[in-house]
């Protein structure tokens, strides 16, 4: 049956069509058709009288009165929705109406205000005919995706199967026949393809793939991929075309042989992006200087502009990291082998050599194709604890001439940054640690050290490097962008510290501010939750055509050099800085400008958002899975967060997040108190709120959909709660909101 989508009433459009697909239903037809039920069925009773007053539809006379430009032959009504299906040469979106297949429907990129769609989304339009035929079109709504593929668990139900769904936000199953079972039983993990028909009746579906069974911790990873929507296998002409490449030779490149850049990476990476040198400046013209070396893949010379690589690239956007898999931008042949910076041969690179003074600031910069031979491959774990004076066997000849020069540079670019002043959040990282057979076997915080800081201020440098150069040439530069933050959430931040006794004003802020903030919270308890406030209170940063500055790193200008083999962004840059400076072929394409740089611009960020939610979700499934059998055990943690629904939790020890349901707090109606972040009974008036202490027992691991349960053994209120509860005593007697749900009986040991 048709769903709401996020809890709200179905478009004027999606009504129509239902009703244009079943003439004979009345308007009780159309709500338990969509679901609906409290303000939401209110709402849609609402609009059906409007649809019904300007005469669009007729409920009453059980059969569908569409307005006359609706039945139009001559062409399409002047709003319509409209499915995005290619990009032409100048980088507009070409659009489809169902109702006139064939019209051509231009959307130029210009008329666009923030993200563009891509391809496959639907859009809600304004129409315009067009002198000489077709039409343009107006973007009014970007409508949510249709679900035309579901991954789940089957489970028996009567002579056939039932799918549940593996997104925990879905609500709506499916039948599966026997028929269409494809020889999954009852237990398996499958994806399935939504079968359209009438939906009064519960929606159908049918097995395309056996994904595995929910035991199976690679099965978690390859459903999240595929709900993801995430390509997985390579085109044979992508696989043909890396399995031909072979390596180059030092014809029309720089030697950087001689040089003794080293990678260092994580002990798990198997891509190397990035090698690294340093030593001090021999000039007399710049005491205290530094000259660095920073060797990128050249990516660009083996994935050409439209060949199968380029397209394979740009499809996936990025790498995707897993905690048992990576599904690489690239074949493995090239991401793992032939243009990664590997210590055991020479290595294909884009090269930028800097100069910085005493202040690290960037006095020139020269961009470099070249040959080079990696000196070694070390991890941040070797070279910081060379750094401390423990070196190995890879480490000690490196020690003098290679690691000590980067930690000076290091420390001068550092100290540049704080005198410039950036957000530093330093939020816990979890790392889930795998046993040799592929399951979870434990939790940690992943820890930062100073290499992985030396690591990222030399990728800084070389990214602001690459978008100085790219403006000094009047080329274009597919930027990384971060946009101030917007002053509501301020608001809402200012608003959120207050509540905690901590005084900070909403007013405009540098970046710095932010630091300053939590440098002073450094020893408050609750300093993490607050750190992702702060983060929550941020713009994300994307990548666009045009530059508006890096707020969170408080640069000018900024763009990403340094990752070709796991960034398609990174590719479109190296290839506008062999155009801009002459470096030899495979240059940035004609026409990569503009409007065309704008949508791919737009769909690169769209790639990484699905990329961060997959990794997201696949932490959360190998999370329940490690704690399944761990139901019953008690824990300690913090509340992070109160919803209508619930509470949730942080574990203390593995930084796990689950749930405590609403009905689970006692025999009390809980409503939300929205200022003060908590969930406050109205009959006895106690309080559950953000940053209160607890014990929670698990009470349900569920591996499928990444969800923990628990149930609260113990709690102490935190100042917000305090204040919800001090609220509720004032207020007691008046009426505040709706009713919400009846909990159940009182628990024990509570204080």
């Amino acid at each position: 049956m048709p769903r709401a989508v996020e809890g709200n009433v179905p478009t004027r459009e999606e009504v129509l069509r239902w009703v244009e697909a079943h003439p004979e239903a009345r308007r009780t037809d159309v709500l338990e058709a969509f679901g609906v039920a409290g303000q939401e069925k209110v709402a849609l009773k609402r609009l059906l009288r409007e649809l019904t007053g300007d005469g669009e539809i007729d409920l009453r006379r059980r059969k569908p009165r569409p307005k006359p430009e609706r039945k139009a032959v001559e062409g399409l009504p002047p709003v319509a929705v409209v499915e995005v299906v290619a990009i032409d040469d100048e980088g507009d979106l070409l659009l489809r109406a169902a109702e006139l297949p064939d019209a051509r429907i231009l959307l130029p990129t210009e008329s666009l205000e923030g993200t563009a769609p891509g391809i496959g989304d639907r859009v809600l339009a304004r129409l315009r005919r067009q002198y000489g035929g077709g039409y343009e079109a107006r973007v009014l709504k970007l409508l949510p995706k249709e679900a035309r593929e579901v991954v789940g668990v089957l489970e028996p139900a009567g002579d056939g199967l039932r799918l549940r769904a593996a997104d925990r936000k879905a609500k709506t199953e499916y039948r599966i026949a026997a028929a269409d079972a494809g020889g999954a039983v009852a237990g398996d993990v499958v994806r399935c393809a939504v079968i359209p028909g009438r939906r009064l009746a519960l929606p159908r579906a049918r097995v395309v793939e056996r994904l595995g069974r929910p035991d199976d911790p690679r099965v978690l990873s390859l459903m999240v991929a595929v709900q993801a929507d995430l390509p997985i296998a390579f085109s044979p002409e992508a696989l043909e075309q890396a399995a031909r490449a072979v390596p180059v030779g030092i014809e029309g490149r720089t030697d950087l042989r001689g040089f003794d850049l080293v990678t260092i990476d994580g002990e798990d990476a198997r891509d190397f992006d990035d090698a690294v040198w340093a030593e001090a400046d021999g000039d007399p013209a710049n005491p205290g200087g530094h000259r660095l070396l920073v060797a990128i893949a050249d990516v660009a010379w083996y994935v050409r502009p439209g060949d199968a690589l380029d397209r394979a690239a740009q499809e996936r956007g990025n790498s995707v990291y897993f905690p048992d898999r990576v599904i690489p931008m690239l074949p493995e042949a090239l991401s793992n082998d032939l243009c990664s910076l590997r210590p055991d041969g020479d290595r294909a690179c884009m090269a930028v050599e800097m100069r910085i003074d005493r202040r690290g600031r960037i006095l020139k910069h020269r961009f470099i194709r070249g040959l080079m031979r990696s000196r070694a491959r070390l991890t941040y774990e070797q070279v910081q604890a060379a750094a401390e004076g423990r070196t190995d066997e890879a480490t000690a000849p490196l020690l003098q001439r290679v690691i000590r020069p980067l930690y000076a540079a290091y420390e001068v670019l550092a100290a540049a940054r704080r005198r410039r002043g950036t957000i530093e959040l330093d939020l816990p990282e979890r790392r889930v640690f795998l046993d040799e057979a592929g399951r979870p076997a434990a939790i940690r915080k992943r820890e930062r050290l100073a290499s992985h800081m030396l690591i990222e201020e030399l990728m800084i440098a070389a990214n602001v490097a690459a978008a100085e150069a790219l403006e000094a040439a009047g080329e274009i530069c597919l930027y990384r962008v971060h946009d101030k933050p917007d002053v509501a959430r301020l608001e809402a931040l200012a608003q959120f510290l207050e509540r905690l006794g901590i005084p900070w004003s909403a007013a405009a802020h540098r970046p710095g501010d932010f630091t300053r903030l939590l440098e002073q919270l450094a020893d408050h308890e609750l300093r993490d939750m607050i750190a992702g406030f702060v983060l929550r209170s941020q713009a994300q940063a994307v990548y666009h055509a045009r530059n508006i500055g890096h707020f969170g790193l408080n640069l000018k200008r900024y763009a990403h050099f340094t990752s070709p083999i796991r960034r398609y962004s990174d590719l479109v840059v190296h290839r506008a800085l062999i155009r801009a400076f002459w470096l030899g072929a495979c240059g940035l394409e004609p026409g990569m400008e503009g409007r065309r740089l704008d949508e791919l611009a737009g769909h690169i960020s769209r790639c990484e958002r699905r990329a961060m939610e997959a990794e997201r979700r696949a932490v959360e499934r190998y999370v329940a899975l490690l704690m399944a059998d761990s139901v019953g055990a008690v824990f300690a943690g913090r509340v992070t967060g109160a919803q209508r629904f619930g509470l949730f939790v942080t574990l203390d020890d593995s930084g796990a997040d689950g749930l405590v349901p609403v009905s689970t707090l006692g025999d009390d109606v809980f409503l939300l108190d929205e200022r003060h972040h908590a969930l406050v009974g109205q009959r006895w008036g106690e309080a559950f709120g953000i940053g209160d202490v607890v014990r929670v027992q698990l009470a349900e691991a569920e591996p499928v959909t990444g969800q923990l349960s628990f149930r609260l053994e113990e709690h102490e209120r935190a100042p917000g709660a305090e204040l919800a509860r001090a609220a509720w005593r004032k207020d007691s007697g008046k009426t505040r909101g709706r009713p919400g749900r009846r909990a159940g009986p009182p628990r024990s040991r509570r204080r």
